[in-house]
């Protein structure tokens, strides 16, 4: 155990890549929520009660928090955004000379260093498009009409801008409120409000 700087590195247990219940384990262990759902209740003043999985020194087995109290607390474990969580070293070191080896992305030209001559080709991260497709499998690149390809010229993220484009298009939630299903002109159908 290694303590330096206010971090800390355990490395006294080691895994094989053919250890197959100790790497389930593991990544069990790192997938795990902060908060086990089975031990939270609700008690009948309205406040949360929490069973410990261990009780403390003092056979304290339950913890009672308000409602308020409690999202303080949750709260507090978010980490806050820009924040890395994941340190890695070795070949996985974002500046290791082996990592794009190992690591997928596309090749561009990177800064050339002196004494090695040349441009040497660094990996960038997937775009957008690219994280789409292959995380959730929609292709946003190719046309579902013609098979083509698309050239992405802008990508609009604004809400407001969205909106407005898509209730000039008749695709917005206001014109989903008059496009509601009608009968034949003349018939008793009425819309719903």
């Amino acid at each position: 155990m290694a303590n330096a700087n206010g971090f800390s590195l355990h490395a006294g247990v080691a895994t094989e890549g053919h250890q197959r219940t100790k790497l389930e384990r593991l990544c069990r262990y790192i997938s795990r929520p902060a908060v086990s759902v089975e031990r939270l209740s609700l008690t009948s003043q309205g406040n949360i009660r929490y069973a410990l999985k261990t009780p403390y020194r003092d056979g304290t087995t339950h913890v009672v928090f308000e409602p308020l109290d409690f999202m303080a607390r949750l709260a507090a474990l978010i980490p806050n955004p820009q924040v890395n969580l994941t340190r890695y070293h070795g070949v996985f070191a974002p500046n290791h000379r082996l990592r794009s080896a190992i690591v997928p992305g596309r090749e561009v030209p990177g800064p050339s260093r002196e004494g090695q001559g040349g441009q040497i080709p660094r990996h960038a991260a997937l775009g957008w498009a690219k994280r789409l497709k292959r995380v959730f499998g929609i292709e946003v690149e190719r046309c579902d009409r013609c098979g083509g390809s698309v050239k992405i010229i802008a990508a609009i993220e604004d809400p407001e801008v969205i909106g407005e484009i898509l209730d000039h298009l008749g695709l917005g939630p206001k014109a989903s409120a008059h496009a509601l299903a009608r009968g034949p002109p003349g018939s008793a159908a009425e819309p719903f409000d």
